[in-house]
């Protein structure tokens, strides 16, 4: 981290960042309910400013929480070619946190499988999702950590709706398919821009994202610049949209499954109330 003793304007900008990025995690924690006494929360970290920073507020949280749990950080290596494996073990080992660097080469598994020119992220996201979920259960993990924020909810709100055809998106708190595993989003309420200053400050020894060069990521990047350019053009336009995720009415949307749309009937006595019109 660069040495702000001598910038107290950039000093006071960190701590600033650092208080709200706790703020709202914190309250993201409280309102699902994320972590419970004795939780053992596996940290999945990639590498990129998300995990970084939400390994950071997690442990700041840790010390000052009225309950006790613990925290491993976990990296799954999918021997991409380039990846930095040296990167992620140094740094944890300098800060003294218990960590695990799992290593399964999904990576030529997904290169087999999948045609030249074709998506891989279907398979890759499986197969990455499988390995975590399959560790976290070998040493005993209650929480899996993810560090998608805001903006990577909202961005899967449209991708889902763009080019899935589904009104959905990332729940901030998710029981696995399985029922054995829960899942969270600890920065569920956090915007990236306040994430990549923090990262920024931190000087954080990033790794790339940029490894696999996936359609979906070229999917995503298109939702996240519309999304910006919205918010350019109206502030607050995405804290709005976020809201909305959290106020569905089932009644006012189109899935039979969500609302007996089929079954509703008028009211017989609605007729007997007296209907005041004002003019």
């Amino acid at each position: 981290m660069m040495d702000l003793s001598t910038r107290p304007k950039e000093k006071l900008e960190l701590n600033k960042l650092q208080k709200r990025l706790r703020r709202l995690t914190g309250q993201a924690i409280a309102d699902f309910n994320m972590i419970e006494e004795g939780d053992k929360v596996m940290v999945c970290l990639s590498g990129g400013k998300d995990s970084y920073t939400m390994l950071e507020i997690l442990r700041n949280l840790q010390a000052s929480a009225p309950i006790s749990f613990s925290i491993i950080a976990v990296n799954l290596d999918q021997k991409q070619p380039g990846f930095p494996e040296h990167i992620l073990p140094a740094y944890l080992e300098e800060l003294g946190v218990d960590f695990h660097i799992l290593e399964r080469d999904t990576y030529s598994i997904v290169k087999e499988i999948v045609p030249e020119g074709k998506t891989t992220c279907g398979l890759c996201s499986r197969l990455r999702r499988g390995s975590l979920y399959g560790f976290a259960e070998e040493i005993g993990a209650t929480k899996i950590a993810l560090g998608h924020h805001r903006d990577d909810i909202l961005e899967t709100l449209f991708l889902n709706m763009f080019f899935g055809g589904k009104l959905k998106s990332m729940p901030p708190k998710l029981l696995s398919d399985d029922g054995k595993h829960i899942v969270i989003r600890p920065l569920a309420y956090c915007k990236e821009e306040d994430i990549e200053a923090f990262a920024k400050m931190k000087e954080y020894p990033i790794i790339p994202c940029n490894l696999c060069g996936s359609q979906e990521n070229l999917q995503r990047q298109v939702v996240k610049d519309m999304l910006q350019k919205w918010e350019k053009e109206f502030p607050g336009r995405t804290e709005t949209m976020f809201s909305a995720i959290q106020n569905v009415v089932p009644s006012h949307l189109a899935d039979t499954n969500l609302f007996d749309f089929k079954g509703l009937k008028q009211s017989p006595a609605a007729f007997d109330r007296l209907n005041i019109i004002s003019l």
